[in-house]
């Protein structure tokens, strides 16, 4: 597969746990490293790209983030097993726009803040650079850690993110725009990590599909996935994908 063939692009967005913190190793605040370590499922692969923070289309490769989401040490996230999950069943590319940013709360992707806009930004330019036939088939948004940190953040959620979704798909002009969003597996808080996981599991809109990460092995932080867990949420969100949409 050549960078010119259309795609099937899956725009990756929301926080942290999207953009990968799977294999980091903490030895302090200052002082962190990825262990290098790619499993199968992540490995890169011709029909798997990427779209680079210069905006360009290339081989996909762990971490898909790192030009992204830059202040934070990025590792292994969900996009690939996603991607490599879609590929097994279907025939094509798959086109991933990594969006996501660590830390990062709902309010900071309302419309018309940075990451909302480079988002945007992001996704159109990768419909124009991806060939004829090229289009956005979904948004998978992995966010809400940082809305559990109080009351009133949490308590907001729901509205927020329903918001977000309305704005996102009048902006790139794509109505019933398929939403795969995880229900959190952590938080700050956990009074107000069941409010934002209650908020994400009741949202009804169209094309709106949850897949629920609670259970899935944590890090020692107790706040990110592990590697193996961040494969098998990958493989679940494109079991979703596909047996949805």
């Amino acid at each position: 597969m050549s960078c010119e063939d259309s795609k099937e692009i899956f725009i990756l967005s929301g926080q942290s746990n999207m953009s990968g913190r799977g294999g980091v190793i903490k030895y302090s605040e200052t002082d962190q490293k990825w262990d290098s370590v790619v499993p199968p499922e992540c490995q890169p692969n011709p029909s798997i790209l990427r779209f680079s923070a210069q905006l360009l289309w290339e081989e996909a490769h762990e971490p898909l983030h790192v030009d992204i989401d830059t202040q934070k040490v990025c590792g292994v996230g969900p996009g690939m097993p996603f991607a490599h999950k879609l590929i097994e069943h279907e025939a094509g590319t798959v086109g991933l726009v990594p969006c996501a940013v660590g830390a990062s709360p709902i309010s900071e992707w309302a419309r018309g803040t940075p990451l909302y806009k480079s988002m945007v930004k992001r996704s159109k330019a990768a419909v124009r650079r991806g060939g004829d036939e090229s289009e956005i088939k979904a948004l998978v948004w992995y966010q809400g850690e940082s809305d559990t940190l109080t009351e009133h953040d949490a308590d907001e959620y729901k509205d927020r993110m329903e918001e977000f979704i309305c704005n996102v798909r009048e902006d790139l002009q794509l109505p019933l725009l398929p939403i795969i969003q995880v229900a959190l597996a952590s938080g700050v808080d956990e009074q107000y990590t069941e409010k934002v996981r209650e908020a994400q599991l009741e949202i009804n809109l169209p094309n709106v599909i949850c897949v629920d990460a609670k259970g899935l092995k944590l890090k020692d932080d107790n706040m990110h996935l592990t590697t193996e867990s961040q494969v098998h949420l990958g493989q679940m969100l494109a079991d979703a994908y596909l047996s949805h949409f």
